[in-house]
């Protein structure tokens, strides 16, 4: 998951530093470290996100992703896509937008 530099503070006020969880990549997008395909902060044996109250913007918009081909979208991977409204995906659009463009240019400024 892409991270904006607001999600990277956000979660390093819990404790853990930026490089514990961010990687850079070679287009200069922060993303979210992952630990044998989870996130790095889930917990597969509580099966819980242990930083839930500062998760990532990302995290909290989902299941309302971006996808190339066709815009917002639910994720199809998501068992819980069938429970979200129109009424939902249409609100989560304008933050997830917002998200997607500060995203890409602290991007371009690294």
């Amino acid at each position: 998951m892409q991270l904006s530099e607001t999600d990277i503070r956000l979660l390093e006020k819990t404790g853990c530093p930026r490089k514990q969880f961010v990687y850079v990549n070679k287009k200069g997008y922060a993303q979210l470290r992952n630990k044998k395909g989870y996130c790095i902060f889930y917990d597969t044996e509580k099966i819980a996100c242990t930083v839930y109250g500062n998760r990532p913007m990302g995290c909290r918009l989902y299941p309302v992703v971006y996808c190339e081909d066709d815009g917002v979208v639910t994720d199809d991977l998501c068992p819980e896509k069938l429970t979200v409204t129109e009424t939902e995906i249409k609100r989560k659009t304008g933050t997830l937008r917002k998200l997607l463009h500060q995203i890409d240019d602290e991007a371009t400024k690294r």
